[in-house]
Parts: C-alpha cells; structure tokens; sequence
C-alpha cells in the first residue's frame, strides 16, 4: 500500500495524455502500451513528455486565441504543497516547447498550503492568438513540486491548432530536477524559490514542420 500511494501524484486528463488508459480517450498507437503511471514524475533520464510516439490524430482541435480548459485527476492525487507548472506548446515533436501560460507558486491551491490534496483541479485560460495552424502540436503541461523529493512532472497531449501565424515566439519552457538541467530546490515555504529560471528564461519560436 504504500509503494501505490508514494506513486500517486497528479496527472493531466483533458486533453487526454498520451497513452492514458482512461476509456474516454482515443486508442493507443500501434505497439503501445497504456501507461499507469502518468501521475509519476519523469524518471532522470526520461525524455521529455516520457512517450515519444504521438497519437495518429489530435485528441482534439483548438483555434488560436480560445479559451482551453485543463484538468487533473483528483483520484489519489497529491498535490505537494503546490509549486511552479507551465502549459507550453511544441511544433517539432516535442523539442522545443514555448510557454503559453503558467500558474507559479501555488499549483492545486489557491495560496500557500502544505497539503497534498489538492483544491483545484481545472485551468482556464486563453491561447494566444498568434499561435500558428498544425495538426501535429504536443501541448504539455510541467510541473515542479514545492514539497517533497525533487521531481519534474510532466505530461503530453496531441493536439490541432488552427491559426493564421506562421510562428510563435515566448519563453521557454523550464526544466528542472532531471538529468542534464538545473534543480530547483525545495521550497520550504519560500514559493519565490526557483521563480528566477521562469522570469528569466529565454524567448524560443515554434512554428509549423507539417
């Protein structure tokens, strides 16, 4: 029981992860397997977004400049006080990926807390209206703990965007905690801890390959 609770964290479940095995979710793709772990941070070696395989369609379509909503399973979710998560997207598979909103500090929690159960469990905002068209767009959302081991969370969804840019530039996405980045240590009630590589990070563009 308690190797299954330490693994319970928080995971993504609208648009639907990658190979999530929730039934209101397209198929696998070919050679797949479901994962039941979606809710575990990435491994130190993991490449980013954990599965590399996209789905062979969108889980679904966006238009640039709508407002999204994402949601997070509440089943044994632990939220870990909170912390730094960012929605970012990618246009080349998943390489490089520009923030398109970002919830600092308090993630799950409407101020600081020291719980792991979390007290909100949907994001809406507003995509910005320069996003470019692709049917072949990772959205992802990251997520660095403020309690706990130090551990980067991240998960991935395959989605259309229909826009008329040819690009889109903004900063890029943090990571932290995994092997070959910076680790962002734990907050110990100071949420500035680690705001530093979000404000400064540096401005990437995306945009198109299909």
């Amino acid at each position: 029981m308690a190797a299954a609770t330490a693994l319970a964290h928080m995971a993504m479940v609208k648009p639907c992860s990658r190979y999530t095995p929730r039934g209101d979710c397209p198929p696998l793709p070919a050679g797949q397997e479901f994962d039941y772990s979606l809710n575990s941070p990435l491994e130190p070696n993991a490449p980013l977004c954990k599965h590399t395989v996209p789905y062979s369609t969108p889980v679904e379509t966006w238009t640039a400049g709508q407002q999204v909503t994402v949601k997070f399973d509440s089943v044994n979710g632990a939220a870990h006080g909170g912390g730094h998560a960012q929605f970012s997207v990618s246009y080349d598979g998943g390489k490089t990926f520009a923030v398109v909103h970002e919830v600092l500090k308090h993630i799950f929690f409407n101020g600081p807390s020291s719980s792991n159960t979390p007290e909100v469990l949907s994001y809406t905002f507003k995509l910005p209206s320069d996003l470019p068209s692709s049917k072949k767009v990772v959205f992802a959302w990251s997520w660095v703990n403020a309690i706990g081991n130090r551990e980067f969370y991240m998960n991935c969804a395959d989605v259309e965007v229909k826009g008329t840019s040819s690009s889109y530039s903004g900063k890029q996405m943090v990571v932290a905690n995994i092997n070959g980045y910076p680790t962002i240590p734990a907050f110990n009630g100071n949420y500035d801890t680690g705001l530093d590589m979000y404000k400064n990070a540096k401005n990437v563009t995306v945009k198109p390959t299909d």
